[in-house]
């Protein structure tokens, strides 16, 4: 059975993969024919050779740990504070009330409407980047753990009631539990809004990072290299958004849900 599932996840791996090479064959025979232009869309064979030059001589593994560095703390701290609140005004009606409005209204602010603002209090510094990153980490957290707990089944709280739980007990037990898959939804998408949002924090006063490449080439007009950190942030957020995808089959591997 294992030597089966491995088989299928490779088909799946070359089935997904079809796609991808097919436009990069054609995308290189445009470039080579000159069909496209190179200054505007470089051929994949050309930006392969730019990646492996910063790779070599460019700091490409500083600027890349960097990026990683900011959008890991920033996903942190504001996955972090997403939860508690989640859980607090998911628990708590009356925190809901004073708490949920404003945090709905902060939440439709965009990310580069906030982020001159960010800057003007902290600065270019590394705190104005994680700041970016955070705020925008933190609702995805929030709103699938508020929703999580509160689309928990009510009979879990009777039962915690006739067996004598606390709230502590009754939290860890079964509320936590029963809202896993929401809150694991609202980790997901969470990390992928930091990532995102660290291109933004990057690309404004930067002097580090994957979004420091690409402002600089686009100074510059190096378009190989913008379309390598371009590349890099998708496959990057990809692997990422993947590993995610593997702790949440292995968390919920409980559920029967139906798999398409």
């Amino acid at each position: 059975m294992p030597k089966f599932g491995g088989k299928k996840l490779l088909s799946d791996g070359v089935t997904a993969a079809l796609i991808p090479a097919a436009i990069l064959i054609l995308w290189q025979i445009a470039g080579s024919a000159g069909w496209i232009s190179a200054q505007f869309m470089p051929a994949p064979l050309s930006i392969a050779s730019t990646f492996g030059d910063l790779a070599a001589h460019g700091g490409l593994a500083h600027h890349l740990g960097v990026s990683l560095y900011r959008a890991g703390i920033g996903f942190i701290v504001g996955g972090a504070a997403g939860l508690l609140l989640g859980i607090v005004t998911g628990l708590f009606r009356r925190a809901e009330y004073v708490l949920d409005p404003s945090i709905q209204v902060l939440r439709l602010v965009p990310h580069l409407a906030i982020a001159p603002l960010i800057i003007l209090w902290f600065g270019f510094g590394e705190w104005s980047k994680v700041a970016i990153i955070l705020t925008g980490a933190f609702f995805p957290v929030y709103i699938n753990t508020f929703a999580g707990i509160r689309g928990v089944d009510n009979k879990l709280y009777e039962v915690a009631h006739v067996l004598g739980f606390g709230p502590l007990e009754r939290l860890r037990r079964l509320v936590l539990p029963a809202a896993l898959p929401g809150i694991l939804l609202g980790l997901r998408l969470s990390m992928a809004v930091a990532w995102i949002g660290l291109v933004v924090a990057e690309l404004i006063g930067s002097q580090s990072g994957v979004g420091f490449l690409i402002n600089e080439a686009k100074q510059n007009s190096d378009t190989e290299v913008i379309f390598v950190g371009i590349l890099i942030f998708a496959v990057v957020g990809k692997l990422i958004d993947s590993l995610f995808r593997i702790i949440e089959r292995k968390a919920l591997h409980w559920r029967d849900s139906y798999q398409g």
